[in-house]
């Protein structure tokens, strides 16, 4: 694809030439946000993919999290409620990880064409990028109090240090970011397991009094309540699938000579984020327990408390809070950077849907960054438990409905497309599939959450979400007989797949911004008399669907990829 486009030229018509603000045009900037990635951008090899993915999992909030559910619940209950939310989200992660890697779209284009429509993801637009904003907040709210701690910068300044940080570099998308992954993680690798080892070589019994804690509340042996709490808490996580996904998109394409590689990179930066993510929630409770009675329960939380304790096992007094800040500030930074640009990305999705407008990713940027720093002012940090359990309700609803579509409606039933449509001109506006299966399994979990069927649902109220979702979606998807996922047939040639089983690399002109595109960004357009770029098709306010009218898709086929 050509990398420019004039931002000078006129403002979208029902003929003219569309333009484009600056921003949105630089595609080395704007990372095709709303768009299919072209092989010629994808240049990354799989391994590189992969590190840079795997990179943002540097973040500490999984300390704190992993603190406060084994200071609440106790270590048995806890870790069972951990390890309980990890395979939850790994097992669901696959399917998902390897269609965006493999059809080279982000979260938002996935859920559009597993089950959604064109409209109705946008409220898991909304979904994901709320996602972004909490844990950016929740990241920054750590590395404001290791400045706190370490600088004696008061928590106000810090929290807009913390945000404005990360925001030259998010602007230049993923070849900052794979450069800043690469350089930073040995440092945060060897700090990460200091602590761990020196503790279990000096003072092992550490490691006994964790296993043996009970909680704050008291109460010996394991809690199903306890289980189900934690794991609740746990499984706010599971939308960090699609902060994944926006690099694994980058993934070059799937061949017989890439198999095993590519593979390995899929699920290890995929669903296999869990894994870290599930040992650093436990070495927080553990580092949480052990230094209880020294700084008590509010402090023991906070990962720059742990770590200051930590590395004064292996360090001379002297340079254990400089490192101890250099470590909380690095991982954060790798973290929130990815936050947001994720967050920019589902901005991006959400407006160019709702306004028909796309001013350019990096616009959104700088939205999602003041939300989160209005979480942090607010003190986002001290209603942690609450916050994430709420949330994770509604977002594994999401992945669940998402995940149904991939794995039964689409190779099973054979109701939904077996490719992912994301394009407007080929999608109805909303799919009960998806989008009704998660609303219901939703509201439902959330009624559990607030305890109208119980304690018992009330704290499995995401696992209610989870499957309602994952039933519903299948359910209804066989009742309304695939009728709500294609508006149209895509008929423009070439066809989506060459003769070797890939997606087409063939360059089409967009009748529109007469640019090139390859022919997976492309629709066949009657408006503008040939084919038509997916992003001109989602701005577009002049044909009114045109494409779709009087069109009931009851009687489409459900076509594979030709």
């Amino acid at each position: 694809m050509t990398q420019t486009l004039d931002p000078t030229t006129t403002p979208e018509g029902g003929g003219g030439r569309r333009g484009f603000r600056r921003w949105a045009a630089a595609e080395s900037i704007e990372d095709y946000s709303l768009r299919y990635a072209p092989t010629t951008f994808r240049r990354w090899t799989p391994v590189m993919v992969a590190s840079t993915a795997l990179g943002g999992i540097a973040y500490l909030a999984d300390y704190a999290i992993g603190a406060s559910i084994v200071l609440s619940n106790g270590t048995a209950s806890a870790v069972l409620g951990i390890l309980l939310a990890a395979v939850t989200i790994f097992v669901t992660g696959i399917p998902i990880s390897y269609y965006s890697a493999k059809y080279a779209i982000d979260m938002d284009l996935l859920t559009r064409g597993a089950g959604f429509g064109y409209f109705g993801s946008t409220l898991t637009s909304l979904i994901y990028a709320s996602f972004t904003f909490i844990f950016f907040a929740l990241e920054g709210s750590i590395m404001a109090q290791a400045f706190e701690v370490g600088l004696g910068i008061p928590l106000p300044i810090g929290y807009l240090i913390t945000s404005l940080m990360v925001i030259p570099i998010v602007i230049y998308g993923m070849k900052a970011l794979t450069k800043l992954q690469a350089w930073t993680q040995p440092f945060w690798l060897l700090i990460f397991a200091a602590p761990l080892i020196a503790l279990l070589v000096q003072q092992p019994q550490a490691y006994g009094d964790f296993f043996a804690f009970t909680g704050t509340s008291g109460g010996a042996g394991v809690s199903l309540l306890g289980v189900g709490l934690a794991a609740g808490v746990a499984l706010s996580l599971i939308a960090q699938i699609g902060e994944q996904v926006d690099y694994l998109r980058f993934m070059p394409p799937l061949t017989p000579a890439n198999r095993f590689q590519w593979w390995a990179a899929v699920l290890s930066a995929g669903p296999g984020w869990v894994i870290l993510g599930a040992i650093k929630q436990i070495s927080g409770g553990l580092l949480a327990v052990w230094i209880l009675d020294e700084v008590g329960a509010v402090a023991a939380v906070e990962p720059i408390r742990q770590f200051t304790a930590g590395l004064g096992l292996v360090l001379p007094g002297w340079l254990v809070l400089p490192v101890a800040v250099l470590f909380v500030v690095v991982s954060q930074i790798k973290i929130n950077v990815t936050n947001a640009y994720a967050g920019s990305l589902a901005w991006s999705n959400f407006f160019s849907r709702v306004l028909h407008a796309h001013p350019g990713r990096v616009v959104w940027i700088f939205l999602n960054v003041g939300v989160a720093l209005a979480l942090m002012e607010l003190g986002v940090f001290g209603f942690l438990n609450a916050v994430l359990g709420f949330y994770s309700n509604v977002a594994i609803a999401w992945i669940g409905a998402v995940v149904a579509d991939l794995v039964i409606n689409k190779p099973l039933l054979k109701l939904s497309p077996s490719y992912i449509e994301f394009k407007r001109a080929h999608l109805r506006s909303v799919n009960p599939v998806g989008f009704g299966s998660m609303v219901i399994a939703s509201v439902v979990s959330i009624l559990a959450f607030f305890g109208l069927f119980g304690p018992l649902l009330a704290a499995f109220s995401p696992y209610l979400a989870l499957v309602l979702a994952f039933v519903l979606s299948p359910v209804i998807c066989v009742l309304t007989r695939g009728r709500y996922y294609l508006a149209r047939v895509d008929e423009l040639q070439p066809p989506l797949e060459d003769a070797d089983g890939l997606l087409s690399t063939a360059l089409l002109s967009c009748g529109k911004c007469h640019e090139e595109f390859e022919r997976p960004d492309m629709a066949g357009c009657d408006f503008h008399g040939g084919a038509v770029c997916s992003l001109c098709c989602s701005l577009e306010t002049s044909c009114h669907d045109a494409c779709k009218a009087g069109g009931t898709s009851a009687d489409l086929p459900m076509p594979g990829v030709r």
